[in-house]
């Protein structure tokens, strides 16, 4: 669920927009230029404003009557995604699916976001981002490059449950030591096995889980991490000019993803102390979580699409770091010759590889 608030000039009444430059907001009519905390005086001043065992408990609060006096929600005709927006706005468009939306009703209801991380790159850092990613790709079209436009690009502020807390596992892994040796007459190989039991607590602090269906989870973890050192008080201000997701995946189906990514780190960290061996295979684990908590934040991300042939193609940014990630097609042609290249080099290596284990 997606939203646009629109923040008014205490000066002149006009929009005005978050800075990533100057992290102040600035009113683009009257160049008037507010701290974050000038602008939320100003607001509070106006009338208009054995099993795995994961437990996680809520450190948010609820939405006051004040602060969501005068918001509003659009829906999206076409995908059914909720936008929140100052009231007064006219109309907007879906960032999701581009199709216009129309107000329906009044905003109520949901946890107020803990903590928000503000945008440090601007539109045109990440138009910038775009064509450098586009230009570093060699098998990507040549046409694509000199024909590639944006049709869009939005700043969306979206929603992430975090998790924090000490997990605590245990698992067992059967694990191979191999030694080779030779004489005058043969060849030797002895293979001892052991069974390894591991147990261990590690700390997690604010595991990030989509809470948006609209946007792809696989694209909002590649361009994590984001850091959450810059995350500052969940302000209202911080969202003039950009978009910003109200969540629509709540905590309780937010958490089998945080437990999938709790048990696979701690996993592979258990994993990475059985040394000393040739081959180590997983057998059984388990991981219990104590003193779990979440809480609720809004990360900064630049969605960028773009047609070709068709086809739609979607890029995202991270809106503090920088990190670009996105699809892009793919130039037959070049990647075949390329393999061709590669083909008779991969041959020989085989064939050299083959030869000497057939000699050891």
């Amino acid at each position: 669920m997606s939203a646009i608030l629109e923040q008014k000039c205490p000066c002149c009444g006009g929009a005005v927009e978050f800075n990533p430059g100057t992290q102040n907001i600035k009113c683009p009519y009257c160049d008037t230029e507010f701290d974050i905390s000038a602008m939320e005086q100003a607001s509070q001043n106006s009338a208009t404003i054995g099993q795995d065992s994961f437990s996680w408990n809520s450190q948010g609060a609820e939405w006051q009557p004040d602060e969501i006096s005068g918001m509003g929600v659009y829906v999206c005709k076409s995908c059914g995604g909720e936008i929140v927006a100052d009231e007064t706005t006219g109309a907007t468009k879906c960032p999701y699916c581009d199709n216009p939306v129309v107000m329906t009703g009044q905003f109520a209801g949901g946890l107020k976001p803990d903590l928000i991380i503000p945008f440090k790159y601007d539109k045109k850092a990440a138009k910038e981002a775009l064509n450098k990613f586009i230009a570093s790709k060699k098998m990507v079209p040549k046409i694509f490059k000199e024909q590639n436009h944006i049709d869009e690009i939005k700043g969306v502020y979206v929603p992430h449950w975090l998790f924090s807390g000490t997990a605590v596992g245990q698992a067992e892994f059967d694990a191979e030591k191999v030694r080779r040796w030779s004489d005058s007459d043969n060849n030797y190989t002895e293979t001892a096995y052991f069974n390894c039991y591991r147990s261990g607590n590690m700390d997690f602090a604010n595991i990030p889980v989509d809470g948006s269906s609209k946007m792809d989870d696989t694209l909002m973890e590649s361009i994590e991490p984001f850091n959450i050192a810059d995350a500052v008080p969940f302000s209202t201000a911080y969202m003039a000019g950009y978009l910003a997701d109200k969540y629509d995946v709540d905590i309780n189906a937010s958490m089998p993803r945080a437990n999938e990514r709790v048990k696979n780190s701690v996993e592979s960290a258990l994993e990475k102390t059985v040394q000393g061996f040739n081959v180590v295979f997983p057998k059984g684990s388990q991981v219990d979580i104590a003193n779990g908590s979440y809480s609720y934040a809004l990360y900064p991300v630049w969605i960028l699409n773009t047609t070709w042939n068709g086809k739609k193609y979607t890029f995202a940014m991270n809106g503090q770091t920088g990190k670009f990630v996105g699809d892009l097609p793919l130039d037959k042609g070049a990647f075949w010759k390329k393999v061709a290249m590669f083909t008779p080099l991969m041959s020989a290596v085989a064939y050299g590889v083959l030869w000497a284990l057939g000699n050891m």
